[in-house]
């Protein structure tokens, strides 16, 4: 944006100048040029908004966190995932998104965490999945909030989140599962937290996966759902 910045200033020092030089002519020629000056900038500044807007990066327009992270539509990394009880969608499972992309080879790729989502699409569930901050850096080499993950793993938003700087996202997958009396994706055993979330000693609590001569393998359904404190 600097160089039509610089002709919209340039445009309007001319304008003033003819102005107090009380030139018609100049005026008349000044006048436009700061018009068009104008126009250019604008059409340069809305080019610019958008182009922050789709790499996800926060703007004047979407307050950030103090780590320069845009805020997330969930005020804390501990609440729900997903709406409350009466609106949530049939079947849903809630992934450990900064697990499972580590499935395939033990290597962080998009392709395995969309890999997994689409299987478990195929059985009818509802995928929700968290991930920790640091995840759109792994993945992507940038931080990504809630709208960028939804758009490249075609989730709905409201069944995304992206944990707070410092704060791991186990907590809030557990607490998530536990509201909703669902199911967790991971291969995490999640011991630290067995005082706080007694259930996760229950195998069928989870859902596990892995990858077998490169082709995925998920755990066949449990004969009965898992009972959650």
């Amino acid at each position: 944006m600097g160089v039509p910045f610089f002709l919209l200033m340039a445009s309007v020092a001319g304008v003033i100048a003819a102005w107090a030089a009380q030139s018609p002519e100049l005026l008349m020629v000044a006048g436009p040029a700061m018009l068009g000056s104008l126009w250019l900038w604008l059409k340069a500044f809305v080019l610019w908004l958008e182009r922050r807007m789709r790499q996800g990066e926060p703007s004047a327009f979407e307050p950030a966190e103090p780590d320069g992270a845009p805020r997330s539509r969930f005020a804390r990394p501990s609440r729900r995932v997903l709406p409350r009880r009466p609106k949530r969608p049939p079947k849903l499972i809630v992934v450990d998104g900064s697990n499972v992309m580590y499935w395939k080879d033990n290597t962080p790729h998009l392709a395995t965490l969309l890999e997994v989502l689409r299987a478990l699409e195929a059985r009818g569930y509802s995928p929700g999945v968290v991930f920790d901050a640091n995840a759109g850096y792994i993945l992507a080499g940038r931080y990504l909030h809630h709208n960028a993950f939804s758009r490249l793993l075609h989730v709905p938003e409201e069944r995304v989140m992206v944990a707070h700087k410092g704060e791991p996202a186990d907590k809030t997958v557990l607490a998530a599962a536990r509201d909703f009396g669902v199911r967790v994706v991971s291969n995490d055993r999640f011991r630290d937290w067995a005082a706080e979330f007694p259930e996760v000693a229950a195998p069928s609590h989870f859902l596990r996966g892995n990858y077998r001569d490169g082709v995925l393998w998920l755990q066949p359904e449990p004969a009965a759902d898992p009972v959650t404190a």
